[in-house]
């Protein structure tokens, strides 16, 4: 069913004046054991875009929605956004700067910032008042940028999303309360469930998003998938029990996270499946292993973005750091010492690779 939410305002010049200068960061590793904290160094402070940043895919998208099983913009056409996801805002803060993210708008052409913060391994559970406002902090850098801004619920172990739902109900009712008049955000509300039915996912949607809703009428929301977000792939199941039993909301999508290297074509073709009979927004991938480490297969990440792209199905790539890890996508180094940011000097093979894939995104349809 198409979901007709109420219009909101258009963005007003408003938004490139930050109320203050704040430190930020880049969130943990996906399906892995957490990182390490990174040495601590100064944090530099974060200042308003340049000038003219704001003109992106916002400005020409405008307030998106669900539509039948895609995600499309203010005139109602199917979109694809493109883009990437920071690591863990308790460990790579100084990875989210005013260079940066300048870089991620306007040289890497980025859609999309999925704002990753963690609920355990030492993120919103330890300081919830702090991390809280740290995520105010990148959506209003996001938004001042003209870019796109998944708030991801970064739940991950335990894996039962219902041990946070009393958190995420507060989390949520604040952040939607404060935002519900931008146009740019997308609500990821359990990053990677495991170990629990569709059934009790669902449940935890079904309760989460009325809460959202009650702040929040028009911002699509991205529900987390069984078994690490793969639509049950691997825990033995497969789309169908979310095409059976879907939630029971509207302008909402399901997410789907793979790691090339790991998760072939039995993981490639429920992707494709699902796709025509669900919206689903790929929320987290790499080139790597499921742990997003070791060696890059791009051949196979390759097919699934020609499949993505054929089927406009948006996605965000796993990370915006300098984690050790293949996976992230800076050197090691490149954020303690503030960059460089823009080129590929300071990249791995990996963000290379993503980058220019980054750079040539969706031709949005803006009537």
């Amino acid at each position: 069913m198409r979901a007709t939410p109420s219009r909101k305002r258009a963005l007003t010049g408003a938004v490139g004046a930050l109320a203050a200068a704040l430190t930020l960061g880049l969130t943990g590793a996906a399906a892995s054991p957490a990182a390490p904290a990174p040495a601590a160094s100064p944090q530099p402070a974060v200042a308003p875009a340049a000038p003219g940043v704001a003109a992106g895919p916002v400005a020409a998208n405008g307030q998106l929605e669900v539509c039948g099983t895609k995600l499309c913009n203010q005139h109602g056409k199917p979109v694809q956004l493109r883009g990437m996801s920071t690591h863990g805002l308790q460990w790579y803060r100084q990875c989210v700067t005013t260079g940066s993210l300048n870089a991620l708008a306007t040289d890497w052409n980025a859609d999309v910032l999925r704002i990753s913060m963690y609920v355990q391994e030492g993120g919103y559970e330890t300081d919830p008042r702090k991390y809280t406002d740290l995520v105010h902090s990148v959506i209003e850098q996001a938004t001042a940028r003209g870019m796109y801004a998944i708030v991801d619920w970064h739940m991950l172990d335990p894996g039962d999303p219902h041990h946070n739902l009393a958190r995420a109900k507060t989390f949520f009712t604040e952040i939607a309360r404060r935002h519900r008049a931008k146009n740019n955000l997308l609500y990821e509300i359990a990053n990677e469930p495991s170990g629990v039915s569709w059934s009790r996912i669902k449940s935890y949607a079904e309760e989460l998003i009325p809460v959202i809703r009650a702040q929040d009428p028009d911002t699509p929301v991205l529900v987390g998938t069984r078994a690490w977000s793969s639509f049950g792939v691997s825990e033995g199941g497969d789309e169908t029990e979310v095409v059976n039993n879907p939630v029971k909301a509207a302008n909402i999508m399901y997410t789907f996270h793979f790691y090339a290297y790991s998760h072939r074509d039995a993981y490639l073709a429920t992707l494709s499946r699902a796709a025509d009979r669900l919206p689903v927004f790929v929320t987290e991938f790499g080139t790597q292993n499921y742990a997003g480490e070791g060696s890059n297969d791009f051949p196979m990440t390759q097919r699934y973005l020609d499949l993505m792209a054929a089927k406009k199905i948006s996605w965000v790539n796993w990370n915006y750091s300098d984690d050790r890890r293949s996976g992230a996508v800076f050197k090691s180094g490149t954020c303690a010492n503030n960059g460089p940011w823009t080129g590929t000097a300071a990249l791995k093979p990996a963000g290379v690779w993503i980058r220019d894939r980054v750079r040539t995104p969706d031709a949005f349809p803006t009537s």
